[in-house]
């Protein structure tokens, strides 16, 4: 499942990433990373995701969440 199919509240493990490398890079600098752990916490009806990742609020847009495969975790 992508990033952008997870539902709000849930918790997940960021598996494969497909984009371009610049992106992939800005992402990384990020902390968005293979095996880090997101949580989706408001979307917008653009298709924004509201997210929490290492400590921080960040905001994607549906174009990068669409292209970030994710695994849910356990609680």
């Amino acid at each position: 499942m992508t990033l952008y199919e997870g539902e709000k509240g849930k918790s997940y493990s960021v598996g494969e990433m497909q984009m371009e490398d610049g992106l992939m890079r800005r992402l990384h600098a990020l902390g968005i990373n293979e095996g880090t752990s997101v949580k989706i916490l408001n979307r917008k009806r653009d298709g924004a995701l509201i997210i929490y990742v290492r400590g921080s609020r960040l905001a994607v847009g549906k174009h990068i969440s669409t292209n970030i495969e994710v695994n849910e975790e356990a609680v």
